[in-house]
């Protein structure tokens, strides 16, 4: 039996998409990897469903084959909207999340039920994911070996200079990737006889791909880049956390608010751990963790449904023919959510689900010819709901189009820039680093005005200039910018009020105009304390906030604030540092010298040299103020990670007479 030419048409784009989508990227983007791919699934997936539509307008059928995965897939779907629907304070941003949204669990659920049901051609369509694999592989590796470093390259060409560099976006994703290929092409090897051609074939290809892992994986140990991953023990501890609450252990804490929830569950362990200088992780080191933390007991046993459903589909099969589902399983539990994984997670399912050709399949067919209102009725919404998915994805990605032409512009032209970035927030007014941006810029524009007011550097000798009045239409025109910069600081904290990355953008723009609008500095301290509330363990915080009190020469405050850094990690030597000459200004000189000491003894004198040698300046300084019986002091040193030594600076730029800015900038108005 002939196939129609639009059976034909999904055929044709369900396999380009399982060809493309290792290999697919576009430089149109600010993160041209995951962001590409993201949006070539969520195309792929509407067209296949508009030739679907294209199919039941002609043959007025609406059939469906039940499939065995059907319900463990549609749940975990449900799972992850609902989760986006009740708990997620950005929602718009939670179905936009590449690697774990509802557009991409959408995109892929889709993708799952033509690949279920794509039984005539499922060899092909095995092929083009061997052959997708295969040119990754080479593509890894000729990077490794990097035979484009010295080569004069165009500009968008450049990548090509990483060693790092791959298609996939990432070595992690690329190895986990290549990892299954290279377990089910051993299992296909060694599980069942073949002709002698296909053999050589799989082999070949077997020994690409075993090569390119080994060099992919090798780059990865180099590059440590385990090491920036969320620890287990955390991941654990955050999803854990989610269970103290009926309504996040059942829907989780919302789909993209992992941030929220790991700076709750940060400890003096993560402190005292390589990576405690990132502020929060957006994901979790396991996806099977990361769903439990963000859609709660319902997704993390839908998707545990969903994997052991897996297992269970290779009843009474080889070892070996179990072996890629068993990968595919420990590779959910032993690695970060991502767009890649998910790729493979719901491609294996959709496969394996289509070898169901008999068990459990059962086949429904509605003739809609003959009831014409619900024909008409049918075709007419499925028709709308397609366009209108189509026009807000489409303008998802403008957004994104206009928000990296915004960011490569700047430095160029900077008007350009502000337009396109106004073009982004009006496209797409929910995600919150554009607002960050545009805040940023607004910062920006306003500064280089004030500018004007500075006088120029006198020669030695000379008498101070007078600073340059402003014209009204420039105070205005800063008045303006400052706003505009509050009031795009302020959106990103009512977009998501649970991050506390959002409170300290809100902070440091408020601590950036504390020199030229009145009530600034009252605001930068309210936005400091709901950042620190948020994050109570993180010393970084406090110093930056500590570093504001000193600069408002409230030595109290900042001493306490020092103190408590110092307290959530004790071998940070610029908390220490700080508290030092904090009590120094408070003629506390037995305890400034006695925190000095800690910054000595703190830093290496080989690795931290500089820092090393000012620290011991500086006691020897504070050590003339104690009497003479004090001063002796332990000249030692414990070897810790590289330091920076830095007191607090006074917040720069000042106008006179102070901008009035109205009441809604402060950071309670809402």
């Amino acid at each position: 039996m002939n196939k129609s030419p639009l059976a034909t048409a999904k055929t044709v784009v369900l396999t380009a998409l399982l060809f493309l989508f290792p290999l697919f990227f576009l430089p149109l983007t600010q993160e041209y990897f995951i962001t590409g791919k993201l949006y070539l699934m969520a195309f792929g997936a509407l067209l296949l469903l508009a030739i679907s539509l294209m199919q039941f307008v002609t043959t007025k059928k609406l059939v469906w084959e039940r499939k065995p995965f059907d319900s463990a897939v549609i749940l975990f779907f449900t799972t992850v909207a609902v989760s986006t629907l009740i708990s997620s304070p950005n929602k718009v941003q939670a179905i936009l999340n590449p690697n774990f949204g509802v557009l991409s669990i959408f995109s892929f659920t889709i993708l799952y039920f033509y690949l279920s049901r794509s039984h005539a051609a499922q060899k092909l369509q095995k092929t083009a994911v061997l052959v997708a694999a295969f040119l990754l592989s080479l593509s890894a590796i000729v990077t490794f070996f990097t035979p484009f470093k010295n080569a004069k390259l165009p500009l968008e060409l450049t990548f090509l200079k990483n060693a790092y560099f791959t298609p996939l976006g990432n070595t992690l994703d690329l190895a986990v990737l290549l990892g299954f290929v290279a377990v089910y092409l051993f299992s296909v090897i060694m599980g069942k006889k073949e002709n002698e051609t296909k053999t050589l074939l799989h082999t070949g290809l077997f020994l690409v791909v075993l090569g390119a892992l080994g060099l992919t994986t090798y780059s990865i140990v180099k590059s440590n880049g385990l090491a920036l991953l969320t620890p287990f023990a955390h991941s654990w501890y955050a999803a854990m956390e989610t269970l103290k609450q009926p309504l996040t252990a059942l829907f989780g804490v919302g789909v993209d608010n992992y941030a929220a929830m790991f700076t709750q569950v940060k400890d003096y362990a993560y402190n005292i751990s390589p990576v405690w200088q990132i502020d929060a992780f957006s994901a979790s080191r396991s996806l099977f963790l990361h769903v439990m933390t963000e859609a709660g007991l319902f997704g993390g046993v839908s998707f545990a449904l969903l994997m052991l459903q897996l297992l269970r589909s290779k009843k009474g099969a080889t070892k070996l023919a179990l072996l890629p589902l068993l990968y595919v399983v420990v590779a959910t539990i032993v690695f970060p959510p991502s767009l890649p994984l998910f790729f493979l997670v719901f491609v294996i399912v959709g496969m394996v689900s289509g070898n169901h050709k008999t068990e459990g399949a059962e086949e429904f067919t509605l003739e809609t010819g003959r009831i014409l209102p619900l024909y008409i009725g049918t075709s007419v919404i499925a028709a709308v709901a397609l366009l209108g998915m189509g026009y807000l994805v489409g303008r998802s990605y403008a957004s994104e189009y206009l928000f990296n032409k915004a960011v490569m512009g700047m430095e160029k032209n900077i008007v350009g820039s502000y337009t396109d970035m106004q073009g982004a927030l009006v496209q797409n007014p929910f995600v919150e680093r554009y607002h960050m941006s545009y805040s940023q810029l607004n910062l920006l524009i306003a500064n280089n005005i004030a500018s004007k007011a500075q006088p120029p550097k006198q020669k030695e000798g000379e008498p101070a200039a007078k600073p340059i009045e402003l014209s009204e239409q420039d105070r205005q025109n800063i008045s303006q910018a400052i706003q505009a910069a509050i009031s795009e600081s302020k959106a990103v904290v009512q977009l998501n009020p649970y991050k506390a990355i959002n409170w300290m953008n809100l902070a440091a723009t408020y601590r950036n105009i504390i020199g030229v609008a009145q009530g600034a500095d009252a605001w930068t301290i309210s936005a400091y304390n709901r950042a620190i509330t948020l994050d109570p363990q993180n010393p970084l915080y406090r110093i930056e906030f500590g570093g504001l009190m000193f600069a408002f020469k409230s030595y109290d405050d900042a001493s306490r604030l020092f103190e408590q850094a110092v307290t959530i990690k004790p071998d940070y030597a610029n908390a220490h540092y700080n508290l030092s000459w904090t009590m120094f200004q408070k003629e506390n000189y037995q305890g400034a010298a006695a925190e000095m000491q800690n910054v000595v003894k703190l830093l290496d004198p080989k690795k931290d040299e500089a820092d090393y040698k000012r620290a011991v300046a500086d006691l020897e300084e504070m050590k003339k103020k104690l009497p003479k019986e004090e001063a002796k002091t332990e000249d030692t040193q414990t070897e810790q990670k590289t330091n920076k030594l830095a007191l607090p600076t006074p917040p720069a730029g000042n106008l006179e007479p102070k901008l009035q800015l109205p009441k809604d900038a402060s950071p309670e108005a809402k």
